[in-house]
């Protein structure tokens, strides 16, 4: 089970730090990552870590600004989001592998496990 939190409202050049709880399956194993959706638009890929961190990998339009990072000893997966811009109001998702693996994955197809989502607005 994933639970994404951390999500709200801010003003456009702001931040916020999202956290993503993992429960009832080793998911310290796990490559990980961080979607989010827009108001009508399709998921996308946010940013990608490998199972220790050692990894990382993220989309063109958060490089520099979103850092991802992971805590295997609390089963927690994070995104920190630096100068927020109105574009990156969407709701936001954690998502698990669901099997070892050493590398990292950008692709929705890979992940076997979806958090709720948490919504992040960015106001202009």
């Amino acid at each position: 089970q994933l639970q994404a939190s951390g999500g709200g409202l801010v003003q456009a050049g702001g931040s916020l730090r999202l956290s993503c709880a993992a429960s009832g399956r080793p998911f310290s194993s796990y490559a990980m990552g961080w979607f989010r959706q827009a108001p009508g638009k399709e998921r996308e890929f946010v940013a990608a870590i490998n199972w220790n961190g050692g990894a990382t990998n993220y989309a063109n339009s958060v490089k520099g600004r979103f850092t991802i990072s992971r805590d295997n000893a609390k089963n927690t997966l994070y995104l920190q989001m630096i100068s927020l811009k109105p574009e990156d109001t969407a709701v936001y998702y954690c998502a698990a592998r669901g099997e070892y693996s050493g590398l990292l994955y950008t692709r929705e197809i890979a992940y076997g496990y979806w958090g709720q989502g948490t919504q992040v607005t960015v106001s202009s």
